[in-house]
């Protein structure tokens, strides 16, 4: 029988950030306490399930996120340089027209090809390395499963590459909430099918919810053989 694997990608809680930058890679961005009432949350939702392996980008925020869903489960947090958030020349700017850091005309040229994108990292380097990322977290949890704690770019980049859409994007409309687990189950290395949910949707702040938005109830897409 082939074993069946599954890798849930989750994206780190709230972060504690008054200034509002874009902090990127920063060192020194912490979750605030609603960032990790939400880890807490998720590592409830994932008790019950046959979780071995837990791993997260090196990043303060994501390390803070796993916590919880390893000490559920017995387990240390592995750190994988490859899940980090994506490169972005705006990192540790306010990003924004008014009193951000587009204000300043210097910056516009790295807003010529939203398509690659000019302002960081490429999308398809990006792809390359979650996707081998999400290989490795599949064989050290091989017929169980493990979580790998992320960051919202990275993660929506790998779910747009394995399910063949563009890569290009608004990031405004990416499915992938604070939190969120988008789940890839596997039957030995072939990917079948991505689910997405989101167990601490209720703690979200209400600007990031909306009605009928996507991600209200637990979908999934499956892949042919």
């Amino acid at each position: 029988m082939t074993d069946i694997t599954v890798v849930h990608l989750m994206r780190h809680g709230e972060v504690h950030n008054p200034e509002g930058v874009l902090y990127g890679r920063l060192p020194g961005y912490h979750l605030s306490e609603l960032g990790r009432e939400m880890a807490d949350r998720v590592a409830e939702h994932l008790a019950d399930r046959d979780i071995t392996h837990v791993v997260a980008s090196p990043l303060e925020r994501a390390q803070e996120t796993a916590a919880p869903i390893g000490k559920v489960h017995g387990l240390d947090v592995a750190v994988d340089e490859r899940l980090i958030e994506a490169g972005n020349v705006f990192e540790g700017k306010v990003f924004g027209v008014g009193d951000g850091a587009l204000k300043n005309p210097s910056a516009w040229k790295y807003l010529t090809n939203p398509f690659r994108p000019s302002w960081g990292e490429p999308y398809i380097d990006l792809a390359v390395r979650m996707m081998a990322a999400l290989a490795t977290a599949r064989d050290a949890a091989r017929g169980h499963e493990a979580v790998a704690v992320s960051h919202q770019s990275p993660i929506w980049i790998a779910r747009s590459f394995a399910e063949k859409r563009r890569l290009w994007h608004d990031p405004r409309k990416r499915q992938c909430s604070l939190a969120s687990l988008t789940s890839f189950t596997y039957e030995g290395d072939r990917l079948v099918s991505i689910g997405y949910q989101e167990p601490a949707r209720d703690l979200l702040p209400a600007h990031l919810t909306g009605k009928g938005r996507k991600g209200d109830a637990p979908v999934a897409k499956s892949f042919g053989a």
